[in-house]
């Protein structure tokens, strides 16, 4: 059952983006889940600034996943991505609505104080460890925390950021996340763990995001890279665009 979900959620997706193929004799072409992520990525204007390819794909079979799965919104077709392989003070979060193949927010993003300097390296799911967490969450709701409009998140991974919510670890915006901050120490402040955004934009990007959709942190570790089921899904690749 839930295949049949995802399959008619990537027809539906890809209708409106124009990618069902026709043959000459006007029969629909089949195609694969790796092809229409192919394709999703091609149309996306992301400006001068274009995501990792290797990681959209993981990003997006977690993404595909959770909406079969329906954990998340209906109404907002965004995925967040973060990629903690570069340095903190690139603008390492792409924030992309799949509807409208645009990139909402690229933006400078925090890791925690014991995940790295400038580069993120060490990561946990353990309490009081103030390091990030990998892996796919679900946006919460938002609320009013010490650093203003904040919003929660649950980690979808066990072992990797399951204890998100006991660790607190939640989405905020921060003064020490700024091109002020890069320029005076040479790299972003840091976090107790979550993935802080900049003042003055994060009250933006949190409402965008808020309630059911996508985020996912990403670093090449080792043991997620073979564990996360999520990244290593395989739904059946093959299936006819159109078929409702």
């Amino acid at each position: 059952m839930k295949h049949l979900v995802l399959f008619a959620l990537i027809a539906l997706i890809s209708t409106n983006i124009g990618l069902a193929n026709k043959n000459n004799d006007g029969d629909e072409k089949t195609t694969s889940v790796e092809s229409y992520i192919h394709q999703t990525y091609q149309h996306i204007d992301f400006g001068n600034r274009p995501i990792n390819y290797d990681l959209f794909n993981k990003a997006m079979k977690g993404y595909l996943e959770l909406k079969a799965d329906g954990k998340l919104s209906s109404e907002k077709e965004i995925i967040s991505i973060v990629d903690f392989t570069l340095s903190s003070t690139i603008k390492r979060l792409w924030i992309i609505d799949l509807k409208s193949q645009k990139v909402i927010f690229n933006t400078l993003v925090s890791h925690g104080k014991n995940t790295g300097e400038k580069y993120a390296e060490n990561f946990s799911n353990t309490p009081s460890s103030l390091q990030s967490s990998v892996g796919f969450y679900v946006t919460g709701g938002m609320y009013q925390g010490k650093h203003g409009l904040s919003m929660f998140l649950d980690g979808q991974e066990k072992g990797f950021n399951d204890k998100a919510r006991e660790r607190y670890i939640v989405m905020h915006g921060a003064n020490y996340v700024s091109e002020d901050y890069v320029k005076k120490h040479g790299r972003l402040g840091r976090s107790w763990g979550c993935p802080a955004v900049p003042m003055g934009i994060h009250n933006d990007i949190i409402k965008t995001i808020a309630n059911k959709t996508c985020l996912f942190l990403f670093y090449p570790e080792k043991k997620y890279l073979i564990s996360s089921k999520l990244i290593n899904t395989q739904p059946e690749l093959e299936f006819a665009l159109g078929n409702k």
